[in-house]
């Protein structure tokens, strides 16, 4: 399943867990979740999904019952007004996705400079004793007290990127290369 499916699916999903009480009924305050998510400005576009399908933002149910400025100026435009300010709206969209697709540009990079800030690069050199992290899914972490870490191994090259090729202590040499981020300085 796609990154950005996964997402939307855990937003909406907790947007129902604060409006429902338990699992029960869920489906009937969907399409209010829905709404909700749809109509809600995403920091990273800084716009609404609605809007950028339809051209202009969502009328909500509440303005529906208390009028909005927004709804009160509409109502009272004539059919062919209305017309003509719709067809407004939509040449306009097109420069709204743009606006959009460029704010989402500046919100990455904004990001990238965020994490790349907080990243610390970890060095080896050649020969230096390390440790290699045990990962859940490996046969060596079976059981719940098992060490984390297993080795000590020697770094046998480094490579460009970050990852190394590391050497047991016996002098056999392993044929894949390993990310600097699943190991470290061994300290005797």
């Amino acid at each position: 399943m796609n990154g950005a499916v996964k997402a939307t699916n855990k937003n909406i999903k907790r947007i129902l867990r604060k409006i429902v009480d338990g699992n029960r009924e869920w489906h009937e305050r969907l399409p209010y979740a829905l709404l909700g998510y749809h109509t809600t400005i995403r920091t990273s576009i800084g716009a609404t999904l609605y809007m950028l399908v339809y051209g202009s933002e969502a009328v909500i149910p509440a303005e529906v019952k208390i009028p909005s400025l927004r709804v009160i100026r509409e109502v009272g435009l004539h059919d062919v007004e209305w017309i003509h300010s719709r067809i407004k709206q939509l040449i306009l969209i097109d420069e709204k996705r743009l606006d959009a697709i460029c704010h989402s540009q500046l919100y990455q990079n904004r990001m990238i400079k965020v994490f790349n800030n907080k990243v610390k690069p970890r060095r080896f050199t050649l020969g230096q004793l390390v440790l290699k992290k045990i990962f859940p899914h490996q046969g060596e972490a079976k059981e719940k007290f098992m060490p984390n870490w297993q080795g000590p191994y020697i770094v046998h090259r480094v490579l460009s990127g970050g990852a190394v090729i590391l050497a047991e202590m016996d002098g056999t040499i392993s044929t894949k290369p390993i990310n600097s981020d699943a190991i470290k300085k061994y300290n005797i």
